[in-house]
């Protein structure tokens, strides 16, 4: 005999005093249902037929093997610690509907009514949901799915901070926007869209920018903030302004076919600087721009936000404070990670360095693109002047830095591919006397290759400035852009 836990789901729960784990003695499976069955006698019924068989729609799992397959059936061994999962089938039914409904419509009843039979929602749930106010940082990948279904459950009013217009190539992902939005501010069509959801929302926009001058002020309002941001200076400024005005910040973050999604609230559990101190040197991270996403990972991601925030108004469940989920799209796999507060943490800790918000872009050390490249010393040509040259037959070579997957998308026929992770054991197969010049997609790599370049000898080396996108506006608009 050893102790065994039988997981009950969640439709079963009723009969098992609302435990969701039975943890009983066994030596079997089989051995284990029936003393599950023998503690919570209304169970039995919907786990055995007349006969003593398991009904045909219950499966049972040992340690995540369907036990029909396992060589001993109901009658496989189990061992110390071992977990049996009841799994049945689920139609999605309907019950009847009780209690108050005082201060909700005739129509809001009918609206959230799967929401109203929820004994962990009711009423007093929906009710909270109504006088939630939520911001969301970003109306793109993630701020879609999460803003959407949100605004479905009944959140009363949504904050939507983002100054950018849509673009085609957000389409893929970004599914709060449709084809007709494109040149459309995000604002604009966000807002549309919501209140097509639900029309009692309260749409709250903002079309700037979060900086340091501002996010006190506009996240102040508000009692939940999601975190759908695409760059580590607004994630930093968005965690240390929700821990000074002690706000839970719901984060989510995308990246190819990986995300990551948790709740940091320092006044519970650790915050986004417990668990990057510092963030990663500019470049060494790409972005989604440059790495590419799977189009329905921000909807996964986006959809675990929102049920975090769900959660997080009506006071349910564990949510994700002090853990890192992590999903992996290709294999399809959960994993979570224990998250501890740092005790030195600088902004969280036990003795704080920032009481204030700061300069994140300099935090992060990005600075302008121009600026940067000035300090770098890089020398730049525009696209004009680089077709010019092609054109009049000089002698050039050009060096396109990005992956052999792009080329796929556009390219120029007299570039030569390197890609940039591959140019320091490249560099003994190129000519220092020749005149290069280096182009990407947007022209920060290739600006990185080329002062790569002119540390190793080569002096007549210039960047694309603004890259292939750059090249598309000025000499080639068929060129797509990515």
């Amino acid at each position: 005999m050893h102790n065994v836990s039988v997981l009950i789901p969640t439709p079963l729960q009723q009969y098992t005093d609302g435990r969701g784990a039975v943890s009983l003695e066994a030596g079997t499976v089989g051995a284990a249902l029936a003393n599950l069955s023998a503690l919570h006698p209304a169970l039995r019924h919907h786990l055995f037929a007349e006969d003593g068989n398991l009904r045909a729609f219950v499966n049972v799992y040992l340690n995540d093997e369907d036990i029909r397959y396992l060589d001993e059936g109901l009658q496989t061994g189990v061992g110390a610690g071992d977990e049996i999962r009841i799994v049945p089938s689920i139609a999605g039914g309907a019950v009847t509907m009780t209690g108050d409904r005082k201060d909700l419509s005739a129509g809001e009843i009918r609206r959230y009514a799967r929401h109203l039979i929820l004994p962990e929602v009711g009423s007093d749930g929906q009710r909270a949901l109504k006088r939630a106010r939520v911001l969301l940082v970003g109306a793109g990948g993630l701020g879609s799915p999460a803003s959407m279904y949100l605004a479905a459950a009944g959140v009363g009013t949504l904050g939507l901070v983002d100054f950018d217009t849509v673009e085609e190539s957000n389409l893929q992902r970004q599914v709060i926007h449709g084809t007709r939005d494109v040149g459309r501010p995000k604002l604009e069509s966000a807002r549309q869209r919501l209140l097509d959801i639900n029309p009692s929302l309260n749409f709250e926009g903002h079309g700037v920018r979060l900086t340091a001058e501002n996010a006190l002020e506009i996240i102040a309002d508000y009692d939940i903030v999601v975190d759908g941001t695409d760059n580590f200076p607004t994630r930093y400024l968005v965690n240390d302004a929700c821990v000074l005005l002690d706000k839970p910040n719901v984060y989510g973050s995308i990246f190819r076919f990986e995300g990551q999604a948790s709740v940091f609230y320092a006044s519970e559990g650790p915050c986004y600087r417990c668990l990057y101190r510092e963030p990663p040197p500019p470049g060494l991270v790409p972005s989604c721009a440059e790495g590419g996403v799977l189009g329905v990972l921000p909807g996964i991601i986006g959809a675990l936000q929102a049920n975090e925030t769900l959660k997080l108004i009506l006071g349910i469940g564990d949510t994700l404070i002090g853990r890192l989920l992590l999903f992996d799209a290709l294999r399809m796999r959960f994993r979570e990670l224990r998250l501890r507060t740092d005790p030195e943490c600088p902004i969280c800790g036990e003795a704080p360095t920032i009481r204030e918000l700061i300069d994140y872009e300099a935090f992060c050390g990005i600075r302008p693109a121009e600026v940067e490249r000035a300090e770098m010393r890089i020398p730049e040509i525009t696209a004009t002047e680089l077709k010019a040259r092609l054109d009049a037959g000089h002698d050039i070579r050009v060096l396109d830095v990005r992956e052999p997957y792009e080329l796929e998308i556009c390219k120029l026929d007299a570039a030569e591919l390197i890609p940039l992770g591959q140019l320091p054991t490249s560099l003994s197969k190129l000519n220092k006397d020749d005149e290069f010049v280096v182009i990407c997609r947007s022209g920060r790599r290739s600006a990185h290759a080329v002062l790569m370049l002119r540390e190793a000898g080569f002096h007549n080396v210039f960047n694309l400035s603004g890259g292939l996108l750059a090249w598309s506006d000025e000499v080639d608009p068929s060129m797509p852009k990515y």
